[in-house]
């Protein structure tokens, strides 16, 4: 069912205690799906309802066209950043802003490796190509971030070029703000157990298996060095005019809510319906590291 090549069996430093993960096996262990919503520290016992979601997120979509032709008409730029762990949830919450968007404006970014050339260019330089003309929306699905976790992680960078980065960014993106562009960083935070799962789900699902790389594999037993990387990242780049907003993910549904109210809410936009938006939830959402 996928190519991906691993070792069967993994033994994760989880809580303390050391657990045997074996992905291929069809059975998704006891003690993942006992602690995976709870894990990371997550504010609710259970999941928001399908019939409750479906209902919210139709009208916050009917928001987000209208927040589209507005930036059509008044020629705004708006750009978001979703970054996360793997499986956190990134791609389903882009989906669910873009769905009902005009695609001819409003555009996904997820780009491959860098080429040779690319490699050889000023580091912001391939993703600087693709930022937002007049009226268009923007919706990176990983950015530049890469250069801070997942590439000091994985070893595709030295500590040099990321100490270089997280120097940077925070002038780059301040140039950005400067131009006129909404700008947004999102964190997508899940924990431990409920990445496993949604690992295992992934690779026993004939339409979700593309999605299980080997840098997935590779990452199951760098929990812990991905989370220095995160932690050190949105210290060094949470800054007043491009501040990080953390998402608790667990639940996906809380999760892409009160990501579009967040967007909606900070922009002035014409036609806005304030009743349609809801409030966001302070327990699923907030600014930077002390939002963990």
């Amino acid at each position: 069912m996928s190519n991906v090549n691993h070792d069967r069996i993994v033994e994760l430093e989880i809580s303390g205690h050391k657990r045997p993960f074996d992905i291929d096996d069809p059975k998704l262990p006891k003690w993942i799906d006992d602690a995976a919503l709870a894990s990371g520290g997550y504010p609710y016992d259970d999941k928001i309802s399908k019939d409750k979601y479906e209902k919210a997120l139709k009208e916050l979509q009917i928001e987000l066209v209208k927040l589209q032709f507005w930036l059509q008409a008044s020629g705004k730029r708006l750009m978001a950043l979703f970054e996360g762990r793997d499986a956190a949830g990134k791609g389903g919450t882009i989906f669910s802003v873009r769905a009902y968007l005009n695609p001819r404006s409003a555009h996904v970014v997820a780009l491959q490796k860098p080429t040779e050339t690319e490699a050889g260019q000023w580091y912001f330089q391939r993703y600087a190509r693709h930022f937002p003309t007049a009226g268009e929306i923007v919706l990176f699905d990983r950015s530049w971030y890469n250069r801070g976790v997942v590439e000091p992680v994985m070893g595709f960078c030295t500590p040099q070029q990321c100490g270089k980065f997280l120097e940077d960014v925070p002038q780059f993106e301040k140039m950005i703000v400067d131009e006129g562009i909404y700008f947004f960083k999102f964190w997508l935070n899940i924990g431990q157990e409920m990445q496993l799962k949604r690992f295992h789900d992934r690779r026993h699902d004939p339409l979700k298996v593309w999605k299980l790389s080997p840098m997935d594999i590779a990452a199951l037993t760098k929990w812990d060095d991905y989370t220095e990387a995160r932690d050190r990242m949105l210290k060094k780049t949470h800054s007043a005019h491009a501040p990080w907003t953390v998402v608790k993910a667990n639940d996906k549904r809380r999760a892409r809510l009160n990501v579009i109210r967040h967007i909606l809410q900070s922009i002035d936009y014409e036609g806005k319906d304030k009743d349609a938006l809801g409030e966001i939830d302070p327990k699923i959402l907030g600014q930077g590291f002390k939002a963990l």
